[in-house]
């Protein structure tokens, strides 16, 4: 009984190894099918459209239009339009203005003011109306008076830009500047010299003497010994205020010294 459970035993152990073996035999085979399956898949590879790609187009732009030219604006609107700061070099020279005569003082006042208002101070340095002094004889008194140099002309020491042009010429008793085709001419040095006093400490020279006459002249006396004699000027001592006189006397050509006031132009 014993060896016939022996017998079972290794029948049975026999049948089991040999389903073990064929089931080796069949997972191998499975899994070469796997490979060989996986091997034969091939993968999709998606397809990427591209795009065309466009230039940009070119928009071409209208033609320029050429600057139509400003019309020359009222002066009354210009002067009303806010002012830019200028601040650049003022460069200044001495201009002459024509002004109606018997008015240069007043006139020049005027321009002062009116620079003062406008805010061009910054621009104009003097105003000035030309005199000289000298000495008169009135009634035999002497009298020291201020003549003018250039009766119905002032002076202006400025810089000429729009604002200062209008402001000029906009001054009332102002007629224009003096140039040459509507253009301000500056004055030249030596005019300048002679009217404007550089060196304000310089000591005051003697009037000059108002003398209407020179050497050769024929005078006639109005005042003194010899009233309403006649005669030639023979010399003028301007510094004392004295002449010579060549009058006829007895037939007799004879010199008379006398005052300067004393004679006048026949």
């Amino acid at each position: 009984m014993s060896d016939e459970n022996e017998k079972i035993t290794d029948s049975q152990l026999a049948e089991e190894n040999s389903v073990e073996a064929e089931d080796t035999v069949t997972a191998t085979d499975d899994q070469e099918q796997v490979v060989e399956d996986s091997s034969a898949v091939q993968p999709e590879v998606d397809e990427v459209e591209v795009e065309e790609v466009k230039e940009p187009a070119v928009i071409k732009s209208p033609p320029k239009k050429e600057p139509e030219p400003e019309e020359e604006m009222d002066p009354v609107k210009r002067a009303l339009l806010p002012k830019k700061p200028d601040t650049g070099p003022v460069v200044m020279d001495w201009y002459i203005l024509k002004v109606q005569s018997n008015r240069e003082r007043s006139i020049a006042e005027a321009l002062k003011r009116k620079i003062a208002i406008e805010g061009l101070d910054r621009y104009f340095d003097d105003v000035v109306v030309p005199t000289e002094k000298v000495t008169e004889f009135k009634a035999g008194k002497k009298k020291v008076v201020e003549r003018k140099l250039y009766p119905g002309y002032i002076v202006v020491h400025m810089c000429i830009n729009d604002d200062t042009w209008f402001a000029v010429r906009e001054t009332s008793g102002i007629g224009d500047f003096t140039g040459s085709a509507g253009k301000p001419s500056p004055m030249l040095p030596h005019e300048v010299a002679r009217i404007i006093t550089k060196d304000e400490e310089e000591v005051e020279e003697s009037p000059k003497l108002n003398i209407n006459f020179k050497i050769g002249d024929r005078v006639k006396i109005k005042d003194g010994t010899f009233e309403s004699f006649e005669g030639d000027v023979n010399t003028i001592d301007e510094q004392n205020g004295r002449v010579n006189v060549m009058i006829n006397i007895f037939g007799r050509s004879t010199p008379v010294e006398l005052e300067y006031w004393q004679v006048e132009n026949v």
